[in-house]
């Protein structure tokens, strides 16, 4: 009996094996620079894509079909802006008071699982509390929990009484002198060991608060707020551990040492000019725009007692502007990869992006592009995933309909494979 058992399982699992996934596309949009195909089969093996055929492929025994004919196929989106630990409400300035490490984290798992079911498979998280995006990240890999593919900044890197200082706002007393462990640093000796510590934390890059911020308990949003010789030690270190740096940034001078200290790439971008731009442009640094948290703070400042006293003026003003420097960017040429600052607003309406950029003079295509082909490409990852050809990882979302002519069909993703496992059906 135990004989017969053994060979129905090893049966199984040999069916199992050799089953492909089968997605027939009535249009795929690759996310590479080839114009979009109608009527194609993406054939996925295990975690892998094994086959991009032309017309529908017969299905085998023991192949899953998943019929998206009347839709548009793609490859999973990218985020390259995100902060899954937190997410801004009326009154959660008392978070940082109130939560502990195990509630950031649970909070965490739960808005992890949003983004993935809205369709993004790979985000980068750009700052968080108790290093909890790195416990996420890893939970996620190891299968434990539900989420996109993480890239952790950890925690960002800011100077004394900076966008990042997590003891802003706060009255003596409620928190120790911040350390370069802490990601607060003045100089380049504490600068360097700051990225040494996320190296040792764990993180896959550095993000540096290079200005003044919003949504910091501190008066001014665009201040430089870093030196050349700290930003120099910064992008040394980083580079000697393999990992990139991206900077938050809104005022111009602060973009202007960075993209000079040799960043990879710019969060946000308020206030850059034609100066800024070019010098980009020179050094090859990609722009991540956030566009929807611009929107959603500029709004969300409308609100009476909303956000703090020092914090309502920055929103009002700032907020609104990010969406005409992205237009004048995107026509000046700079390279462009999708980030929303998701946390900002409320996590899983990460579409809302691409519906700015389109609005902003982006063709579809191209906004479709920024969060698959390019945001791969600054993440350092285009060989492994970021467009749906043969030998990537199966990462794929589908809509109804064209998303070409309406992009406010991605609000409603209706297929999400991460890695070649079926994560939503509809």
């Amino acid at each position: 009996m135990r004989k017969l058992l053994t060979v129905a399982i090893a049966a199984a699992l040999s069916s199992h094996a050799y089953a492909d996934t089968l997605v027939y596309a009535g249009t795929l949009i690759d996310g590479s620079k080839s114009a979009p195909r109608q009527n194609v089969t993406l054939v996925i093996d295990g975690g892998r894509i094994k086959a991009v055929n032309n017309g529908f492929t017969s299905a085998a025994a023991g192949d899953v079909v998943i019929d998206r004919r009347n839709g548009t196929v793609m490859p999973g989106f990218i985020d390259m802006h995100t902060h899954l630990t937190s997410q801004i409400a009326a009154g959660s300035y008392m978070d940082r008071f109130t939560k502990n490490a195990a509630d950031v984290t649970l909070d965490a798992v739960h808005y992890a699982e949003k983004t993935l079911n809205a369709g993004f498979t790979t985000v980068r998280d750009l700052g968080d509390s108790f290093n909890a995006s790195i416990a996420l990240r890893n939970a996620i890999n190891s299968g434990k929990v539900l989420g996109p593919r993480v890239y952790s900044a950890g925690k960002s890197i800011a100077t004394t009484g900076g966008h990042a200082d997590p003891t802003n706002g706060a009255r003596d007393g409620l928190h120790d002198s911040p350390t370069p462990a802490d990601g607060v640093v003045d100089g380049p000796f504490e600068a360097r060991k700051a990225v040494r510590a996320r190296y040792q934390d764990g993180a896959n890059l550095i993000k540096l608060t290079v200005t003044g911020g919003v949504l910091s308990l501190a008066t001014n949003g665009q201040n430089p707020q870093f030196m050349a010789d700290e930003l120099k030690a910064v992008v040394d270190t980083a580079k000697d551990y393999g990992m990139k740096v991206t900077v938050h940034a809104h005022g111009k001078d602060g973009m202007l040492r960075a993209i000079a200290a040799g960043v990879d790439s710019i969060e946000h971008g308020t206030y850059m000019d034609a100066e800024v731009m070019a010098a980009m442009k020179q050094a090859g640094v990609y722009y991540v725009p956030t566009i929807t948290a611009g929107k959603s703070v500029a709004e969300r400042a409308a609100i009476p007692g909303y956000f703090p006293a020092v914090v309502q003026p920055k929103a009002a003003a700032i907020g609104p502007k990010i969406q005409s420097t992205f237009a004048a960017a995107y026509k000046a040429g700079v390279k462009i990869a999708f980030g929303t600052d998701a946390g900002v607003f409320d996590h899983g309406e990460n579409y809302r992006e691409f519906g700015y950029m389109v609005e902003a003079g982006m063709p579809p295509l191209e906004a479709i592009r920024s969060a698959t082909f390019e945001a791969a490409t600054l993440l350092g990852t285009i060989d492994d995933f970021g467009t749906l050809e043969v030998g990537k990882r199966a990462d794929v979302v589908a809509v109804e309909g064209d998303p070409l002519a309406d992009i406010n069909r991605l609000a409603e993703i209706n297929l999400v494979i991460k890695d070649g496992v079926i994560i939503k059906q509809l």
